[in-house]
């Protein structure tokens, strides 16, 4: 991805996150880019097309942030608690604003076939987990998504938690929550 690409994204990422999608405008996107706004349509179709490349640019970036340091030798808890410390970590760090806000799952997405394999791509190892867990009878008979929002995503609203200073979240309770997190998806 070239610079001004990157950087229209970015500042797309960051309006977005402040003026949310009824305040953002292509003339403001460009403003916090450093670029024309004729620059813009060059490498977006339209104001849709450059939020479905940025839900796909953001959706890249999380996907490898969650997947740091995960290896397929790993036994599967220490994938999990791995992950699950990711996207801790990511949160923590504000790395992805919009995810930090919560308004990810707002951005328009291209619907089809094409996405769908998209994401599972990007998130294998995240159900190769959960394959593997359910395949050897440890985790429960669940889709994986629903195995996601059970463990993982407990991570990032817990975060934001912390961030905001709802309450505050030691290394103990941090990792009793990692293990309710894993209790919730094994079977007993």
């Amino acid at each position: 991805m070239n610079d001004k690409k990157t950087r229209i994204l970015k500042a797309t990422e960051k309006l977005l996150a402040i003026y949310g999608f009824h305040g953002l405008s292509m003339q403001m996107v460009a403003k916090e880019a450093g670029v024309a706004a004729g620059t813009i349509y060059r490498y977006f179709e339209d104001k849709d097309d450059l939020l479905h490349q940025l839900y796909d640019h953001i959706l890249n970036h999380v996907a490898n942030k969650v997947t740091q340091h995960v290896s397929d030798d790993m036994p599967l808890k220490d994938r999990f608690r791995t992950m699950w410390l990711n996207i801790w970590n990511m949160a923590n760090q504000e790395d992805a604003p919009l995810i930090n806000r919560g308004q990810f799952e707002n951005l328009p997405r291209r619907n089809g076939t094409e996405q769908r394999q998209m994401e599972q791509k990007l998130f294998a190892k995240v159900n190769q987990l959960f394959d593997e867990g359910k395949a050897c009878g440890l985790f429960k008979q669940l889709d994986n998504e629903i195995l996601s929002v059970l463990s993982l995503e407990p991570s990032a609203c817990l975060a934001r938690k912390h961030i905001n200073g709802v309450f505050r979240v030691d290394e103990t309770s941090r990792e009793a929550a990692i293990d309710a997190c894993w209790d919730a998806i094994t079977q007993h």
